[in-house]
């Protein structure tokens, strides 16, 4: 290490302490590869600040001399926006200190936390005063919510609640400059100006770091009633969400479709997870109702519209469970896609997201090409189908993928695949995974060049050196 960089860990840890800056090769292996082993990066330093002022005073630092910054939250991304690149002199910052609730408000149906916050932790902490926190999603016990926030994270609530975009009430975040943007408000109504709060929520660090959120709070669910709903296609699950919406309304909570290829993957590669229904239909369709008042039957009108389904020859199958165990079988089948996908192969995912009455071609025209483009790829598909999104994977033996440059092209082929149903359908390429590394190119392929331009302008207003997480959404050097 050169002596500047020497210099630079001395100073580092004058901020925030010599055990909470991590210089060792082998101790920063964690923090410089991503959740899927796909990107590996180098750092000079791994720092831990433990409060706002710290990272604040980290960022100054690094500004003053030229050192890249990448922030980073759980580390459970998809797209590698939290892996710092191959340059020396990236310094990634860590909020794992930072996981104070400040305040939790029953009243105002509020709770503040710090970015460092383990999305379960901001669960548990709402539901001790009887309040409901809806995002979820498969890594809910290791990413944290200042990563949630900076890729806007959407999970499998997002047909009742939103996305995480729809659940931040305020923010404070750390500038590129080291200033601190203090909007960390608990308002429902506020419209002086422009909602500057925005600008943070999903633009993956790009724009700055995330240090603390005040989110809304719910009601908690009471009564609830699951099924598992077995199908011909996605076009039968379309229609019964419209016959469920015409029933229960709102109750409606979640609507989660996954196909066989998907929960046969799962089946071979997650030997904990046992599948507790038999694979006899190409889809399958998890309903959820939910209702905030205790000793609602859910259960009559969720079983009476699913029969209705089947006489009319909507469903095939439908499996009604009848207490918390089964439910949480199900969902522990749904929760395990990515871990089955990393375990199959190489995987080639996609985010795309098309308007509902678009699903069922897409799927059906997706998979088609894919298979007549790349015969030997295993295609599986799961998504939020009740808000468009379908996540689209190919996954390709790793006995193809010896060669960068072969599998490069490989993944490239596909990607074109999927981005131009995705655009034939009137769609966009990701929902809630964001851009980070993987995606850049097929941004910079497929958007509105006004977008890119508008959004390299608030990149170099804000961040006019690069310093903050460079590489990200643009590609390296980009600001």
């Amino acid at each position: 290490m050169s002596d500047s960089f020497q210099d630079a860990l001395a100073g580092l840890a004058a901020i925030v302490g010599d055990k909470h800056v991590i210089a060792s090769g082998v101790d920063q292996e964690p923090y410089v590869v991503d959740w899927r082993g796909r990107y590996r990066g180098r750092a000079v330093a791994v720092v831990k600040p433990v409060s706002t002022a710290e990272v604040a005073s980290v960022v100054k630092y690094c500004v003053d001399r030229r050192l890249a910054i990448v922030p980073q939250g759980g580390n459970t991304g998809m797209c590698g926006a939290a892996t710092p690149d191959d340059h020396a002199g990236n310094v990634v910052i860590r909020l794992d200190r930072m996981r104070a609730v400040r305040d939790v408000s029953p009243l105002a149906s509020t709770i503040t936390v710090e970015a460092g916050c383990i999305l379960a932790e901001v669960q548990n902490a709402a539901r001790s005063v009887d309040r409901y926190f809806p995002l979820s999603l498969g890594a809910e016990g290791s990413c944290q919510i200042g990563g949630n926030i900076s890729t806007n994270a959407g999970g499998t609530a997002v047909l009742r609640y939103g996305p995480t975009r729809d659940l931040v009430l305020g923010l404070e975040a750390v500038l590129p400059d080291g200033r601190i943007f203090n909007g960390l408000r608990a308002l429902r109504k506020d419209n002086t100006g422009y909602a500057l709060k925005q600008l943070f929520i999903g633009a993956e660090g790009t724009l700055g770091i995330v240090t603390a959120a005040v989110l809304k709070l719910f009601s908690p669910p009471r009564s609830s009633a699951l099924a598992l709903v077995k199908l011909r296609g996605v076009a039968q699950a379309l229609e019964i969400m419209q016959r469920l919406r015409g029933v229960v309304g709102d109750r409606l909570g979640s609507l989660e479709i996954m196909s066989r290829s998907q929960i046969e993957a799962i089946a071979e590669t997650v030997p904990h997870v046992t599948i507790p229904f038999a694979l006899t239909t190409p889809w399958y369709l998890i309903v959820e109702l939910t209702d905030t008042l205790a000793g609602v039957d859910l259960d009559e009108p969720l079983a009476t519209a699913l029969a209705d389904a089947m006489e009319a020859g909507i469903a095939e199958d439908v499996i009604l469970t009848s207490n918390l165990a089964q439910a949480k079988a199900i969902w522990a089948v749904r929760h395990s896609v990515s871990e089955g996908n990393k375990r199959s192969g190489y995987v080639v995912s996609h985010d795309s997201v098309v308007p509902l009455e678009r699903q069922a071609d897409f799927v059906t025209n997706v998979e088609a090409r894919i298979m007549a483009a790349v015969p030997h790829a295993r295609v599986v598909m799961h998504g939020h189908i009740g808000d468009g999104n379908i996540h689209v994977i190919a996954l390709i033996d790793r006995a193809h993928c010896q060669e960068p440059a072969t599998t490069a092209a490989l993944v490239a082929q596909i990607n074109e695949i999927v981005d131009d149903e995705t655009a034939a359908q009137c769609g966009a390429i990701s929902a809630e995974h964001g851009i980070g590394i993987t995606n850049r190119v097929r941004l910079a392929r497929v958007a509105d060049p006004l977008d890119i331009e508008l959004m390299r302008g608030i990149k170099r207003l804000l961040d006019p050196n690069g310093l903050m997480n460079p590489g990200k959404i643009f590609g390296a050097g980009a600001a």
